[in-house]
């Protein structure tokens, strides 16, 4: 492989006007695609095999045409300080309210309060439900406007007016002043660690074009693919990231090859080759995790996994082919590695270690030490992680700025919290003898439970056959309490399957996310199996040994349980959450323990292949197993922090977005990232290898023989160096002719 990637550099080195063409191209024509791509229209959220949703498509086969996935908005209003909504001024606000809302082309229907029993006990608060014929996602601007409109009209009347619902989604922002900051860091990093303003410009502008063509192209078959705004963000936050860092390794290593005192075309095939090869390898496990996520059987996870895994790709390619043609561009204006130390040699100063030398001699002289605390304290981070609570964000983890979250408190408010989070109860009758009977049996059995607020008497199909019943618990709806509702109501249902020959489903917002999360935890020892074996093998063929790779992988383990401890600490917990701006504690996201798996696995394997092929690289070409991780310290501690910093600022970056999705996976990547690449990459790591000395490297011999040599080291650039050293007219004669 690295024999393959020297020529590839060289060549787009030799090409740069034809590959930088090409890449702008493909820029340009992804860029026209997105911006005449039609509108994403609504992002479906289907968790198939679940009871939820196979309620959910039964109600769409029983009740056509009741647009049982349009989306629904909440007008809630309060009556000013001592009075009612009852009172005439404040009936007739609201009725005039009604009437407006029903005037849009994409209502289907609007609940009048007062008609509907939806006037809190007290009197104080009352709300109209609007249901709409099309998903949220596909609602017009218009509609939405005429909504807000509508509100602030009433609000002039003098009442309180809040609007709640998934009508006025809260978009993903991924904050993009947050985001400016990442870059701006991202950019010191690099000049820091490259030394010159140009050398830094190159990673930051070859993963913007990447970014660009992939986040571009996210959008151009969003329409078409059913793809939302998380997954754009996912790639964007994904492909920043990791593109900044595949590019400062290999101008990191073309510095070093400068240094050596080959010319520039050669230093980038060489570069290309060497740290190209660590670089196929990494993207190689972070596309495994992210590809992976389709093992969840979560239409929305599979997509934004398999959109992220495409970027990473591309990354790559650029990294491997743009990068080596901007070198050549670039020129004398990238300057060789270490020259300053190199004049403080040549004036008799001697030249002293940097502090990744420093830091792996001091690790080798005390790796038990070193070894125990890095486990002992990533260990008592990780604690809080066996507290772990999940559910799925509502209007109630909003900020409090947002009408949304105003709505959903003052329902809670005038109603309970319950309210929130209604339960709908499917009632398939149809192999029942008395269906009617059947749906009495289930509401009476539902009224007996505990936590139960309210039971609406069932409401059926006009065949007869199919009957709907909410359920108002008395708990919010992200709550443990309405988990259990949810579990004794199809307890019962299994019962009444026995007694009557009808089926009793449970679905609505709060029991999908329910049975969401039961899904994601029982495919995460699954997918954990099956991301983790894979890469294992992969790391069997680039290290050629077998202990190595184990130890990534436990090490792995242990920075992602470290980083959900930290998160459940201040998202659940509280702790510190008012320095990021997290302005309501709950449970955990579901998908946070599986994308977190999935993500940082990738991210953390890059840190394990870029730092330790190096050490396998000097174990192979003779240095002891305690010097190797010197020299691999030496060569790539410095840019693997900068990697780790520019990948932490670039994830810090979304914890200033709005949306408590995107700032908690921000926050925990960011996070995890630290955990991995400063704890068990840069202590853990070199203290394990210390301890097990020249058994690291051990291999079977029949393994030894039947994997392939993908050389990784880059032995046959060694060897292309001993043939150029032998001088092909050595060994002629002089003919005559």
């Amino acid at each position: 492989m690295a024999t393959f990637l020297y020529r590839l550099g060289r060549l787009a080195f030799r090409r740069r006007h034809f590959v930088a063409l090409i890449w702008v191209a493909l820029l340009v024509l992804a860029g026209a695609g997105a911006a005449s791509a039609p509108a994403a229209g609504s992002t479906s959220f289907s968790i198939p095999g679940t009871e939820a949703q196979k309620a959910f498509d039964l109600l769409e086969q029983r009740f056509p045409g009741a647009s049982a996935d349009g989306a629904t908005g909440r007008v809630v209003f309060k009556a000013p300080e001592g009075e009612k909504m009852t009172d005439v001024a404040n009936k007739a606000t609201v009725e005039k309210t009604v009437k407006a809302l029903g005037d849009g082309s994409e209502v289907v229907s609007v609940s009048d309060p007062f008609t509907t029993n939806a006037v809190s006990k007290d009197g104080t608060v009352a709300y109209a439900s609007v249901q709409y014929k099309v998903p949220g996602m596909e609602l017009k601007d218009s509609t939405r406007d005429a909504l807000e409109a509508t509100a602030d009209e009433a609000r002039a009347d003098g009442l309180t007016v809040d609007v709640g619902g998934d009508a006025l989604q809260a978009g993903a922002e991924a904050g993009a002043i947050g985001e400016v900051i990442g870059l701006a860091i991202a950019a010191v990093v690099l000049v820091i660690t490259l030394g010159s303003l140009v050398a830094a410009g190159l990673p930051l502008l070859t993963a913007i074009i990447g970014v660009g063509i992939g986040v571009s192209t996210i959008t151009a078959l969003a329409k078409a693919l059913d793809l939302g705004d998380t997954t754009s963000t996912l790639a964007l936050m994904i492909g920043l990231a990791v593109g900044i860092d595949y590019a400062l390794f290999i101008v990191s290593r073309y510095r070093s090859e400068l240094a050596e005192g080959r010319d520039r075309e050669e230093a980038a095939g060489r570069a290309t080759g060497t740290a190209g090869s660590a670089v196929v390898f990494a993207g190689l496990t972070v596309v495994i995790a992210l590809a992976g996520l389709a093992v969840v059987n979560v239409p929305m996870l599979t997509k934004m996994g398999l959109a992220a895994a495409g970027t990473v790709v591309i990354a790559v390619l650029i990294a491997l082919t743009m990068i080596p043609a901007m070198l050549g561009y670039a020129g004398r204006k990238i300057r060789p590695a270490g020259e300053k130390r190199k004049k403080a040699v040549a004036s008799d100063q001697p030249a002293r270690p940097n502090m990744g030398t420093r830091w792996a001699s001091f690790v080798i002289r005390r790796p038990a030490a070193v070894l125990l605390l890095g486990v002992v304290g990533l260990g008592a981070i990780a604690l809080p992680a066996t507290q772990l609570e999940l559910g799925l964000p509502d209007d109630g983890s909003q900020p409090t700025s947002t009408t949304q979250r105003r709505a959903y408190d003052t329902l809670s408010e005038g109603f309970g919290p319950g309210f929130n989070g209604p339960l709908m109860i499917v009632v398939d009758a149809k192999g029942s003898d008395d269906p009617k009977a059947a749906a009495t049996t289930v509401t009476d059995g539902i009224k007996d439970l505990k936590d139960v607020v309210t039971v609406t008497p069932a409401t059926f199909n006009k065949a007869g056959d199919t009957a709907t019943i909410t359920v108002i618990p008395d708990s919010k709806p992200s709550s443990t309490q309405t988990e259990d509702l949810v579990h004794a109501i199809r307890d019962k249902g299994t019962d009444v399957k026995a007694d009557t020959g009808a089926e009793v489903l449970v679905t609505g917002t709060t029991a999908m996310n329910i049975d969401f999360s039961q899904k994601l935890n029982d495919a995460l020892i699954p997918y954990l199996g099956l991301v983790v074996g894979l890469a294992f093998l992969l790391l069997i063929v680039v290290f050629r040994s077998i202990l190595v790779p184990l130890k990534a992988a436990l090490g792995f383990l242990l920075s992602v349980l470290a980083a959900l401890g930290a998160v459940v600490a201040v998202f659940q917990w509280g702790w510190l959450a008012g320095l990021i701006g997290v302005e309501e504690t709950g449970p955990i996201m579901s998908m946070m323990p599986i994308f977190m798996v999935g993500v940082v696995f990738g991210l953390a394997m890059d840190y394990e292949v870029f730092l330790v092929t190096r050490m396998r690289e000097a174990y192979v070409h003779g240095e002891s197993p305690s010097q190797a991780v010197v020299t691999g310290f030496k060569h790539s501690a410095r840019v693997v922090v900068a990697a780790a910093i520019i990948m932490m600022a670039v994830f810090g970056g979304f914890i200033s977005s709005s949306e408590s999705m995107i700032k908690m996976i921000g926050f925990g990547l960011a996070i995890a990232v630290f955990f991995d690449a400063f704890v068990v990459r840069m202590a853990i790591v070199p203290a394990v290898l210390a301890l097990l000395g020249k058994k690291a490297w051990w291999l079977p011999k029949w393994l030894d023989r039947a994997l392939p040599n993908v050389d990784v080291e880059g032995e046959g650039l060694r060897a292309m160096d001993d043939d150029k050293d032998v001088d092909p007219d050595e060994d002629r004669e002089l003919v005559r002719v």
